[in-house]
């Protein structure tokens, strides 16, 4: 566990800019899989009752022009 947490410690937390970069890295990681979750939570309980769960019952495609002869 000691090696463990001095491997961490001189890799990512001895010198102040890379401690600052780890730190804007995992805030970036930790943002953007907590936007992820939510997002797929969201979409899970609200299933059937959104715009791009009910858009084709609403929208029409356009009609083609007929030949005429």
């Amino acid at each position: 566990m000691a090696g463990l947490s001095s491997f961490i410690y001189n890799t990512f937390l001895r010198r102040n800019v890379t401690m600052l970069g780890t730190v804007f890295v995992s805030a970036f990681a930790m943002q953007l899989a907590f936007d992820t979750a939510s997002q797929r939570t969201w979409d899970s309980i609200n299933k059937g009752r959104q715009w791009k769960d009910i858009k084709h019952a609403y929208i029409q495609k356009p009609e083609e022009d007929e030949d005429e002869e």
